[in-house]
């Protein structure tokens, strides 16, 4: 089997970290297992029969390795994530007909349909620096405004490409990188890249990205940010992040915007006509219909006092378009204020309000117990038969144990119910149990 460029770069980069391995390489090198024990079930409200249960449970282990670096003016280290998902329990087979428990959510699927007994991944990064720059070939996990990894199932995302941070200069961060290929949460594939509505075999293997973080003071930072996922969209990214010590509490203002616009295969009706599509809403005729044309722009505030945070925002999606992001149909994330358990209220002219609160019971004397609900109203939905709406509510307890032999192990509840004319009605449970072992 042929290796790629960017696989061949890093096996000779591991390669030659063996040949001189330093005592600070092995000396800052750190390590952990993580075990998570994840259970999920969901119920589609309004199919036929309400038949399309999905209860899985697994067990994941997430082992990370994180080497130092080399002595001298350039420093050489290497990193490595090993993934590997157990099932305990999934119900039948997808696509089964009648009442069923159906799997796809926690697992991959066999032939039949029905859930694998286990799975795993791998990943390497070669990593180079020099002073405050740090460049990573290799398995990748962006958290950027324009690309940004899932890590919402028992094991998470996986990008593969090349990144480079620097921090010469006081306050500013910068970081550029190029992405070729994902594995999914519930996957060992990797895939091609692509957005939600383009067809299984009209994908892109570059997304171009760049941008910075200025800290303008102390409490205000600014943020740019463009991203390309070649034949398919270009997008800017701009936003403001401000902390403000009040008398009595403190506020954070988030502000966001995103302009997206069609780039090469998606720009031209023939290349529409391959698949090169975006989900969204154009009437009928539209020369257009399937380009990428999207202006999302949102406020979150946050007012914190004590263990108490009550949060209000709002978000416009303006264009034709829904929201593009990376969306290999497998799981995903985007950097909106609406993304949340279940939904991400990213359709073309969506209008969303969302309010929540939040406690953290240390300030009552319970260290690591910490509850929050929030609550998303979203309408005026572009579709064929008017402005659709919809509504989502979230429900969200952990606690982490803050001594004893099993110091920092956790447990999660979410619960989230969505309801609308836009989407399939839904009731979803998330229990998450997980322990961090150190290794190294």
């Amino acid at each position: 089997m042929n290796k790629s460029p960017l696989a061949l770069a890093v096996i000779a980069g591991t390669l030659a970290l063996a040949g001189t391995a330093q005592a600070a390489f092995v000396e800052d090198s750190k390590s952990s297992l993580t075990l998570r024990n994840f259970y999920y079930d969901r119920n589609d409200k309004n199919t036929a029969n309400n038949n399309s249960e999905a209860s899985e449970w697994g067990q994941g282990f997430i082992f990370n390795y994180a080497s130092g670096y080399t002595e001298g003016t350039v420093g050489f280290g290497v990193d490595a994530v090993g993934l590997l998902g157990v099932k305990l329990d999934s119900g039948g087979r997808d696509n089964k007909a009648g009442r069923d428990r159906r799997p796809g959510q926690l697992f991959p699927l066999e032939s039949d349909g029905s859930a694998v007994d286990d799975y795993s991944k791998a990943g390497l990064t070669a990593k180079a620096k020099v002073s405050n720059t740090e460049l990573r070939l290799g398995t990748l996990q962006p958290k950027l405004p324009v690309v940004n990894f899932n890590d919402g199932r028992m094991l998470p995302q996986l990008f593969e490409g090349g990144q480079i941070t620097s921090g010469e200069i006081d306050n500013l961060t910068l970081t550029a990188g190029q992405l070729e290929h994902a594995k999914g949460r519930s996957s060992t594939d990797s895939t091609s890249l692509r957005i939600g509505g383009a067809t299984s075999d009209a994908d892109s293997n570059k997304f171009y990205y760049a941008g910075g973080d200025y800290k303008l003071s102390k409490d205000l930072t600014a943020q740019y940010y463009y991203g390309n996922l070649e034949e398919f969209y270009e997008q800017h990214f701009v936003g403001l992040v401000h902390n403000w010590a009040l008398p009595v509490g403190a506020l954070k203002s988030d502000l966001r915007y995103f302009d997206s616009s069609s780039d090469g295969k998606n720009a031209s009706a023939a290349g529409r006509g391959e698949g090169y599509v975006s989900n969204g809403f154009w009437k009928a005729g539209d020369a257009n219909r399937g380009e990428v044309d999207n202006q999302t722009w949102s406020a979150l505030f946050t007012y914190t006092l004590g263990g108490h945070a009550l949060s209000a925002g709002y978000q416009q999606v303006d264009g034709n378009s829904d929201f593009p992001f990376l969306n290999q149909g497998d799981g995903s994330s985007s950097y909106l204020i609406t993304d949340v358990q279940i939904n991400k209220f990213a359709s073309a002219g969506e209008r969303t309000w969302l309010a929540g609160y939040a406690y953290d019971f240390a300030k009552l004397g319970v260290p690591g117990l910490k509850a929050s609900a929030l609550y998303l109203s979203g309408d005026n939905i572009d579709a064929a038969s008017g402005d659709n709406k919809e509504w989502e509510r979230d429900l969200r307890l952990d606690y982490v144990l803050q001594d004893g032999a099993l110091k920092g192990l956790g447990f999660t509840w979410r619960n989230a119910s969505l309801r609308g004319n836009d989407s399939t009605d839904l009731d979803e449970n998330r229990l998450i149990v997980s322990y961090t072992l150190p290794l190294l």
